[in-house]
């Protein structure tokens, strides 16, 4: 059975396991701080917000989300990232996360959910297809100077 829940101070050491694996399955690495700053706004859950999924009490999956103001639709909510343990996959895990995900933007009046995801996570996109439409918007990204201390 899967359980979905908020997490705990004593799922610190398994969250940063999974979201290591999150990491490493997109080939990015990040410093200890990041974790560091993550882990501090999912406990204050007031800007950025995670969720868990228990599968026989253990926690096997994950999802960050945040709300996002926009101008001209009712504001939505960004799912960030979502990971499930290899050894949980193929179980319901992630469709469980979404869900909830999607509760709680009903639950705070939010008028829908939207992730992006690599074109060649194909594995996901085969669960995402089922749950979600694909307008066909294509993201860019422009990073700015960042100054130095």
């Amino acid at each position: 059975m899967i359980t979905i829940g908020k997490l705990s101070p004593a799922d610190r050491p398994r969250w940063e396991e999974l979201f290591h694996g999150y990491n490493t399955f997109y080939e990015s690495e990040y410093p200890q701080s990041m974790y560091d700053r993550a882990w501090a706004e999912f406990q204050a859950d007031e800007r950025m917000h995670a969720l868990g999924a228990w599968l026989d009490g253990e926690l096997v999956g994950i999802t960050h989300f945040f709300p996002h103001v926009q101008t001209t639709a009712t504001d939505s909510v960004y799912l960030e990232d979502l990971f499930t343990a290899p050894e949980a996959r193929g179980r319901g895990v992630g469709r469980a996360l979404i869900n909830a995900v999607g509760d709680w933007a009903v639950e705070h009046d939010y008028a829908r959910v939207y992730w992006h995801t690599h074109e060649t996570n194909a594995t996901a996109r085969l669960l995402y297809d089922t749950m979600a439409t694909l307008p066909g918007f294509i993201m860019y990204t422009m990073d700015v100077p960042r100054p130095t201390a």
